[in-house]
């Protein structure tokens, strides 16, 4: 009986050493791993134009370009540190009553000392067609005194997940009195 005793207890310690710590091990944690491009339906990527209308409407009783960051004392005379949020109209046309096919949100700030400059953070959201409910990310510079700007398309999101390219703006009309500007944007951009 006491063989039979040790030899189990010699198999239990043995069995122990090995599942054990199978049982008590935790999984290590991992913030990244990788993955198939199929896993996230990424299909052929492709190059695709648009072509719109901002409406940046500082006037009158219903603004979609609102000042939240007032010019500090002793700016510039390029407005230096000014910031306004939007929730700008995009149409087909230039022309304000054309057909809206998304909103631009985000905000833009006088970003010189020296020239109008703005810096651009905003988001194209398409609210028409097959993209509706997919955005574009727009970051970066905006010399407004240049006939045509470009700044960088840093992302997307719906059918535009992973995009990258960039936009054109050219202001088509600006009112010297109240600021009101319609600026057409040409944007190309890679996309799946």
């Amino acid at each position: 009986m006491a063989k039979l005793l040790h030899f189990f207890g010699t198999i239990f310690i043995l069995i122990s050493f090995v599942v054990f710590p199978i049982i008590g091990k935790k999984e290590e944690y991992a913030f990244e791993k990788s993955i198939n491009r199929e896993s996230v339906s990424l299909k052929r990527e492709k190059l695709s134009h648009f072509k719109f209308y901002f409406h940046d409407i500082l006037s009158g009783t219903k603004p979609t370009s609102i000042m939240i960051v007032p010019p500090p004392k002793n700016t510039a005379k390029t407005g230096f540190g000014i910031v306004n949020m939007i929730d700008n109209a995009l149409t087909l046309e230039p022309k304000l009553s054309s057909k809206i096919i998304g909103r631009a949100q985000g905000f833009y700030g006088s970003s010189s000392l020296s020239e109008l400059s703005l810096l651009m953070i905003m988001n194209f959201n398409f609210i028409e067609g097959k993209y509706n409910g997919s955005s574009l990310a727009v970051l970066g510079r905006n010399s407004i005194v240049e006939t045509v700007r470009e700044m960088p398309v840093i992302g997307g999101s719906g059918l535009f997940r992973f995009a990258r390219g960039y936009v054109q703006a050219k202001t088509i009309s600006l009112n010297v009195k109240t600021k009101d500007a319609i600026v057409q944007y040409d944007v190309y951009v890679l996309h799946y």
